[in-house]
């Protein structure tokens, strides 16, 4: 199977979600939750994220996981990461019990596709400080992929991680989890970058892109991906490829808002005020576009 048709058959299989003029959705990928120590990619931006995160639920967003929401390739245990950022799991799992909570997994969290992974480590959790199981995701249900299909024009949006058209991260995904946990995540400490990560090499960004982009082209629906830690939005009349970015910028993080039948590509980040005050703000990297912009002929 190549890599167009492995797309199609996720697209093919995935779960369908409708929206409207009123729905207000928020896409994320690439937050690397860890463990708290010196390889947690996300801890730098975890008050960006969580601030990020409060804003969109009293703003009846619903929040959709597009891959990679927890680092379990430099960590081995779930349980560590959720009690590090206890805060942020719980603020997660009041989407979760108001229905507005959606998680796809990626190459970083791939052991998220097995049932009895999420079973045994996301519906619930146990507090050290509380010394009681806490409950968090009961019944979670991962995806490979969705759909979001909007209705006022019966557009087609894809949501996958975009680690299916690499092979180290896909079919050698056990390999490339080894390699970082026992050797590239030790060797960052002396500044080496890890060159088996999408991420961080160009070349291998661009073929990732290059995949997504050929696949838009040829079955006509847009896609939403994360992976390659780049954002993307694409002018209109170009392929509707689109990439939330990541979590894991410095400084700041990316995401793609749909609202009001629009779409568009927002940045948060940590700003300061003429007096000195610091405080976090979002701004519009890209957009809004009427979704119906993106319409195919």
């Amino acid at each position: 199977m190549d890599k167009l048709e492995r797309i199609s058959m996720i697209f093919q299989t995935a779960e369908e979600i409708l929206f409207d003029n009123s729905s207000k959705i928020i896409l994320m990928s690439d937050i690397h939750r860890g463990d708290g120590s010196w390889a947690d990619d996300f801890s730098k931006n975890q008050n960006v994220y969580y601030a990020a995160l409060n804003h969109y639920y009293h703003e009846n967003y619903t929040y959709i996981e597009v891959g990679d929401g927890d680092e379990l390739w430099k960590n081995n245990k779930l349980t560590d990461i959720i009690n590090i950022h206890n805060d942020t799991f719980l603020l997660l799992s009041k989407f979760y019990n108001e229905g507005r909570l959606y998680m796809i997994w990626g190459n970083h969290d791939i052991v998220k596709q097995s049932e009895n992974y999420v079973f045994n480590n996301l519906y619930q959790y146990f507090d050290e400080q509380e010394k009681k199981f806490i409950p968090l995701f009961k019944d979670l249900k991962l995806h490979e992929g969705l759909i979001l299909r909007y209705q006022e024009t019966n557009q087609k949006i894809l949501l996958i991680h975009g680690h299916q058209v690499n092979i180290m991260d896909y079919e050698l995904w056990r390999l490339s989890r080894f390699l970082v946990r026992y050797l590239w995540k030790h060797l960052e400490l002396f500044g080496m970058n890890d060159p088996t990560s999408t991420a961080k090499n160009y070349e291998k960004k661009e073929d990732v892109d290059q995949v997504l982009i050929e696949w838009v082209k040829v079955n006509k629906h847009l896609l939403i991906a994360g992976h390659t830690h780049r954002p993307m939005f694409p002018d209109v009349g170009a392929p509707p490829y689109f990439n939330d970015g990541s979590c894991v910028h410095p400084r700041s993080i990316t995401g793609i808002e749909i609202n009001d039948g629009s779409i568009a590509l927002v940045k948060w980040s940590v700003k300061t005020k003429d007096d000195g005050t610091l405080f976090i703000a979002k701004e519009f990297l890209e957009g809004p576009r009427k979704l119906s912009d993106f319409q195919y002929s």
